[in-house]
C-alpha cells in the first residue's frame, strides 16, 4: 500500500501549519514556500483540509490559515481521510465495494480487522508528534 502524493503533501502541509499554531496565521502561498510544494497543489490541499475541518480560514487584514483544533487533536488518519476519503485497504472493506470472489473468500471477515489496525496506527500519530524527531526504529539500529 502506498499513499498518494496528495496525501503525502497534505501531511507535509499540515505539519508546516502546525509550526504556526497558537494564534499565528499563515497564507497558502507562505505554506507553499515553506514546504517547497507547488502553490496550486497547496491551494487545492488547503481547500480539502478546510472542508474537512482541519484548517480554518480567517478573512481580513490579519487573516490567513490556522489549525482548526490543537495539533495534538489532529492525526495522520484525519489528514489522509480528508484527502483520500475513508481508509479502505480492499474493496470489501469499503461500504460500496464489490468483489467477484466474495462467495468463496475466506479473507473477507479478516480485512476489516486489518483495516482497523492500519487506521488505528495512523490515528495514533498526531501533528504534535510529527513536530519532534522520531526515535530510530529497532530494525534500523546498528548492531554493536
Amino acid at each position: 500500500m502506498r499513499l498518494s502524493n496528495l496525501a503525502d503533501y497534505a501531511v507535509i502541509t499540515m505539519s508546516a501549519a502546525a509550526n504556526h499554531c497558537g494564534g499565528q496565521r499563515i497564507s497558502a502561498s507562505e505554506l507553499a514556500e515553506e514546504t517547497g510544494l507547488p502553490r496550486p497543489t497547496v491551494q487545492k490541499l488547503v481547500s480539502k483540509l478546510t472542508a474537512a475541518g482541519l484548517l480554518r480560514s480567517v478573512r481580513g487584514a490579519h487573516g490567513g490559515l490556522q489549525l482548526a483544533r490543537p495539533a495534538a487533536a489532529i492525526t495522520v488518519a484525519d489528514i489522509v481521510e480528508a484527502v483520500e476519503g475513508p481508509i479502505a485497504l480492499t474493496a470489501c472493506v469499503d461500504a460500496h465495494g464489490e468483489c467477484d470472489h466474495e462467495k468463496h473468500c475466506t479473507m473477507k471477515p479478516h480485512w476489516p480487522v486489518i483495516n482497523d489496525a492500519l487506521r488505528g496506527a495512523l490515528a495514533a500519530i498526531t501533528l504534535t508528534q510529527l513536530r519532534t524527531t522520531p526515535a530510530q526504529p529497532a530494525h534500523e539500529k546498528e548492531v554493536a
